[in-house]
């Protein structure tokens, strides 16, 4: 890439930016939310709101042919793949018409000998081989034949990754943010698979926020802050807290374990025998209690119901148990009655759950509370007609977009145009907005990265502290567990494998997660 720079109607996003990178080499690309990764490799994938959008400057060479491609046809055709941030899999496929999709195997027969090609029939048999072989090149198990609709995300990530090393002719894969979905697990797994394309000679650029990760698997690393390249650097000559700094402009704290003293153990909810029919999550029979005002994590290998729990609880997903919140049963399988409980879910599915994409943020922000406890309308007739209140939508989201640090426009600009991060950032602040009593947190720092990281971390123990919140967080990452919570439950096997206090080793926790709980 020489001297590449783009606007968007005037606002200059990228600034003269050259990178280098040979075939087998790992190129490690990070940044903060909004530093420009990821619209520099969509100009290199041809991505259309590039070229929508007036297009960019400088020049990219590609085995030192001058190319500018029109589409991501264009790209696939010359051997580049990208695995996007935000899933682009068809949900009514299964995983593996998604990963052969357009170069499925045909298989012939007397009619379409006679009357053409387009009367072949698919040859599943092989089409199941191929993306299984796809598919094993992780390291990781996924149902071929189960629907995306019905996937986790983290399952959804894989056949994303499955669907392009599939592709005989790749020569440079992209891989957007690949592990911010994945348990520390299958990040490891992901990370082997990535060290295999390299002995092969594919080249790749690997995008994520898990600093610790670039170190482990790439050969250079590349700093953008601000639209700008502001170091690019071999990876055994630097460390987390140089690449850190780099990207921020300033000394971060890697956040340091602190505890409180033990909440008060008065139950304000508890879980008794849950099971619940989420696809790719095993619940099978939880029984926990949470106590008022505490910040209990969630944790555990992936598949193993984490994720489960709060949507089973939350209505999201076919449960059965019983669930008592204050001395009141709440009813299974209706999410009205858990929000009209005082009740809030932050998703980890973020676009599919979390958003309005084509709404501002202050519809955004403020619509679940206005539609559930009629805040920021205003009341005329007696109550008989209610308008919003368009001041006060505006003033409770730019609260949030300050208290976040949330990186827009304006508060009406739309959900979809803002980074993968800062989106998340916005689910938060629209849970904050409710006010609730409880709070289900699920992956809440997926896809942030590490300066904002430590931000939204504060901002959810700022939230319990001072508004008396209890919130039950579910994270991949255990130190970000042992960093905000009081206690931490361990899911194995479908069932609470132990809790402890998050103060204890994390050798002790990993005991619990590959743990078999009868």
């Amino acid at each position: 890439m020489r001297n590449v720079k783009k606007d968007f109607f005037g606002n200059q996003v990228l600034t003269d930016i050259n990178l280098t990178l040979e075939a087998g080499q790992v190129l490690g690309l990070v940044g903060e939310n909004g530093a420009g990764k990821s619209t520099l490799m969509k100009i290199l994938f041809g991505m259309d709101e590039i070229r929508e959008t007036g297009g960019y400057g400088g020049d990219i060479l590609l085995n030192g042919e001058n190319v500018n491609f029109a589409s991501p046809f264009d790209a696939l055709a010359k051997g580049i793949g990208m695995v996007h941030q935000e899933f682009s899999l068809i949900p009514g496929f299964t995983a593996t018409e998604n990963i052969l999709l357009n170069r499925e195997p045909k298989r012939q027969s007397m009619i379409s000998q006679v009357f053409g090609d387009r009367l072949n029939t698919l040859d599943r048999k092989k089409m199941d081989a191929e993306s299984q072989a796809a598919i094993e090149k992780m390291g990781v198990r996924i149902d071929g034949g189960m629907q995306i609709s019905n996937m986790p995300v983290g399952h959804k990530q894989f056949t994303e990754i499955a669907r392009e090393l599939s592709k005989e002719q790749l020569q440079l894969l992209i891989l957007d943010e690949p592990t911010a979905v994945l348990t520390e697990h299958e990040a490891l797994a992901l990370l082997d698979s990535i060290r295999g394309m390299a002995s092969r000679g594919i080249a790749v650029i690997f995008i994520t926020h898990r600093l610790q990760e670039i170190l482990s698997v790439c050969d250079k690393v590349a700093v953008m802050r601000d639209g700008c390249l502001v170091q690019n650097v071999a990876a055994k000559e630097t460390t987390v807290q140089e690449i850190t700094r780099w990207m921020v402009g300033r000394n971060v704290s890697t956040g340091e374990v602190v505890h409180r003293d033990a909440v008060k153990e008065n139950v304000i909810m508890s879980i008794r025998r849950l099971w619940v029919d989420m696809p790719g999550e095993i619940v099978r029979d939880v029984n926990l209690d949470v106590n008022e005002g505490e910040i209990l994590g969630i944790g555990g290998l992936a598949g193993q119901g984490k994720l489960g729990i709060p949507n089973g609880i939350m209505g999201l997903y076919e449960a059965g148990g019983k669930v008592l919140f204050k001395g009141q049963e709440i009813p299974l399988n209706a999410p009205r009655r858990c929000l009209d409980s005082s009740l809030a879910f932050v998703s980890e599915d973020r676009r599919g759950v979390g958003l309005l994409l084509d709404e501002s943020l202050e519809w955004n922000i403020a619509f679940p509370a206005m539609q559930i406890q009629n805040k920021f309308l205003k009341s005329f007739l007696g109550g008989l007609i209610k308008w919003r209140d368009e001041s006060a939508i505006r003033q409770v989201t730019q609260k949030y977009i300050d208290e976040l640090a949330i990186k827009c426009t304006s508060s009406r600009q739309n959900a979809k145009e803002l980074s993968g991060g800062n989106q998340q950032k916005v689910c938060l602040a629209k849970a904050f907005a409710l006010e609730p009593q409880f709070l289900f947190v699920s992956e809440p720092t997926r896809g942030i990265d590490v300066g904002a990281k430590a931000l939204v971390l504060e901002a959810l123990k700022k939230f319990n502290r001072e508004s008396g919140v209890t919130i039950v967080m579910i994270s991949s990452e255990l130190e970000e567990l042992r960093q905000i919570c009081d206690r931490i439950a361990i899911v194995s096997g479908g069932k609470i494998a132990g809790i402890l206090p998050a103060s204890d080793s994390s050798e002790d926790f990993g005991m619990l997660m590959v743990s078999q709980v009868k």
